[in-house]
């Protein structure tokens, strides 16, 4: 391991180590956000209240040196409460940009699935292109900009279930479970004393151990990573067999293919590694494909999951040597 590599991964660790200070029980979702952010991607977190989305998003951006920022999605958001808007200042007798709270690094879009579609479009010219217009005037994101979407898969009442299209911005879908019991047990024990995550995160017991440049430093480094043709190939072979696999009736694009491929970079790096292996590609492949598939309505009747067909589809498909 060359001495760059083991400066990385010795940053890397040391961040993860942070995190658990205060998402307990998560190491697996952690490093999926982890990879989301090196590889300057969007993730969709998936799961029912209370299970530390928001510490998870708000944790990664103290450790990482960035700022973070949560809207809150509800049916009457309007476009212009997430980019913000010009108001006339009668005392100057002009128009004043107000930014709205997309303006940051970290942006957690809690149930994002509470609001329309035309509020919901609002954050895809900021996850596509990191740019922001208001009144025809493009502003600039941050470089690091992210954004980690939460949904509650329990409750569909009242939600406006996201396009495939927009689905598909996003690199991961990551589900956040229930702790175990070891680990409940351990964040009850927190919750009497002074280690409580939330009062632990404000006490500043969990240190930033990265800046900003050192995060786009990190994220160059990738490139050094190797990918062989055999593997790039096996990639996109099983983004492919989603599409023709018989109780698929949409399959995954060429953005599940780019985010195989970066994903695997970054997963190599969190382990020290300065190449891709199969079984990177193999870990990632549910959390960046499961939400880009669609099945067939008569296999879905019949009770097939997404997750079952991507667990076929992994056997079948021609691992390299």
């Amino acid at each position: 391991m060359n001495d760059s590599l083991q400066k990385n991964l010795d940053l890397l660790t040391a961040a993860r180590a942070e995190v658990a200070k205060v998402v307990i029980g998560h190491d697996k979702v952690v490093e999926l956000a982890l990879i989301t952010i090196l590889t300057r991607q969007h993730a969709l977190l998936e799961g029912v209240p209370g299970v530390a989305k928001t510490l998870l998003v708000r944790t990664l951006a103290h450790v990482l040196g960035a700022e973070s920022g949560r809207i809150q999605f509800t049916p009457d958001l309007m476009p212009a409460d997430i980019t913000g808007t010009n108001i006339f200042n009668l005392q100057s007798n002009q128009f004043t940009l107000v930014r709205g709270p997309v303006f940051t690094t970290f942006l957690l879009a809690d149930e994002i699935n509470r609001a329309p579609a035309k509020t919901q479009a609002a954050l895809l010219q900021a996850m596509q292109e990191r740019t922001v217009t208001i009144d025809r005037e493009t502003l600039a994101l941050d470089p690091n900009f992210a954004v980690f979407a939460t949904q509650n898969p329990a409750e569909s009442e009242g939600t406006y279930p996201l396009p495939e299209a927009q689905k598909d911005r996003f690199m991961f879908r990551i589900k956040m479970e229930y702790p175990n019991r070891e680990d409940e047990i351990i964040l009850g024990k927190r919750m009497l004393g002074n280690e409580a995550p939330e009062r632990a995160l404000a006490r500043g017991v969990v240190q930033s151990v990265l800046t900003a440049g050192q995060l786009v430093s990190l994220r160059e480094s990738l490139d050094t990573i190797l990918v062989r043709d055999e593997l790039m190939a096996y990639v996109v072979d099983l983004v492919r067999a989603t599409r023709s696999d018989e109780s698929v009736l949409v399959g995954a694009g060429p953005r599940a293919t780019q985010a195989l491929l970066l994903g695997g970079r970054a997963k190599a790096a969190l382990e020290g590694r300065d190449y891709v292996t199969p079984d990177d590609v193999r870990q990632l492949a549910a959390p960046v494909l499961a939400h880009r598939i669609v099945l067939r309505p008569e296999f879905e009747i019949e009770g097939l999951s997404v997750e079952e067909v991507l667990t076929r589809l992994l056997e079948q498909v021609a691992v390299p040597r």
